[in-house]
């Protein structure tokens, strides 16, 4: 069953991927690593997963700023999660992308949803991400 639903946009983009949900914000800063996309913050709930080509669902970054030039340097390396959805405003994430666009013409979406919409998403759903910040979700199998 696919279901449609309407995000904001902080930095519009189209993508496809798998879901990796979260309830826990994410520090990219010793928490990702840029190299081979795996989340490498032992204390994380999606420890030993990889991020890398997914549509990473995570409230929020956590930490310091320097979440973005970790994540600025992952998409550089081709090793970034596909589209970010978060449950707010993100301004660290949105940076990395807008900087990533700017630097390298390889920008990632990332979405804003309602706590709502974003506690309706699962592990392993797949999602596409459109420019307008629709995202259409198909259960998993």
């Amino acid at each position: 069953m696919e279901r449609m639903i309407e995000g904001k946009p902080l930095v519009a983009g189209a993508a496809k991927g798998q879901a990796l949900v979260t309830n826990e914000p994410l520090s990219f800063w010793g928490g990702y690593d840029q190299w081979t996309g795996e989340i490498i913050d032992r204390r994380h709930p999606l420890s030993g997963e990889n991020a890398k080509g997914k549509v990473l669902v995570v409230p929020a970054s956590r930490g310091s700023s320097t979440t973005t030039a970790v994540l600025l340097e992952a998409i550089r390396n081709g090793n970034a999660p596909a589209a970010i959805v978060v449950s707010c405003v993100d301004r660290f994430f949105a940076l990395a992308s807008i900087v990533a666009d700017e630097m390298y013409a390889k920008p990632i979406p990332v979405i804003a949803l309602s706590e709502e919409e974003f506690a309706s998403l699962n592990n392993g759903e797949q999602i596409e991400i459109f420019s307008d910040g629709r995202l259409t979700v198909e259960n998993a199998a």
